[in-house]
């Protein structure tokens, strides 16, 4: 993408009333305003929070927004012009029920409050193979600590990945930990019983691995 296309899209995100762009210093100081009130601030409804970690063009955000209309959907990458093709669509189909915050993953603490989401979907994520950057990994000890931490006592997370390394490790992790795996499965489209979001739902990159028959796999698991 060119420099003057990025530009564009991060000026045309600033008018998006649904993509949020805090400071660093804004969530660690614990100044984010809606940390907590989502539900009445935001959305202005009861429904429940669902979470894209690392949403890349929002594609699932705003899919899974068009096939639970109630719920709410925050889409949350470090990057604004991918995402803000999933901004923009969701304006133009006029979606109240999704949104997307411009920030890293790592600070997730700063923009929830304890128990205030439902659901978190991890979608995609670079497995981070060499060894140096386990630290890195979405689904580690650590992630899992921040992620157990916003959502609510029956709140899950969903891995969905083409990668059989981040596959096993975190069902290995899981596993070891005593963590409560609800489901696993190595090839979503071959392996029938896959639920329908994470089959009827495709990413553009997704698609382009299910051209070479790279299998997809997922993994939907609660955290103890």
């Amino acid at each position: 993408m060119g420099s003057k296309n990025k530009l564009k899209r991060f000026r045309e995100n600033d008018t998006f009333a649904n993509v949020l762009q805090p400071t660093r210093e804004e969530i660690v100081s614990g100044n984010f305003p809606y940390k907590g009130t989502w539900n009445r601030d935001f959305f202005k409804n009861d429904a429940p929070i669902v979470l894209e970690l690392g949403c890349g063009k929002g594609e699932y955000s705003v899919a899974l927004a068009r096939k639970f209309p109630n719920k709410n959907f925050i889409g949350i990458d470090i990057k604004g012009a991918r995402f803000w093709r999933g901004a923009k669509t969701a304006i133009e189909e006029s979606m109240n029920n999704v949104a997307f915050i411009r920030t890293q993953i790592e600070l997730i603490e700063g923009l929830f409050a304890e128990n205030e989401v439902s659901e978190i979907w991890i979608t995609f994520p670079d497995p981070q193979i060499k060894y140096k950057r386990t630290k890195h990994r979405m689904t580690n000890e650590a992630f899992l600590a921040r992620y157990k931490k916003v959502l609510n006592a029956e709140g899950t997370v969903h891995l969905k990945t083409d990668s059989e390394f981040m596959h096993g490790y975190t069902l290995g992790l899981l596993h070891g930990a005593g963590h409560e795996v609800l489901y696993a499965n190595h090839d979503v489209y071959k392996n029938e019983g896959s639920p329908a979001e994470v089959t009827e739902i495709q990413t553009f990159y997704e698609s382009q691995y299910l051209e070479v028959n790279k299998a997809i796999t997922y993994i939907h698991f609660k955290i103890k």
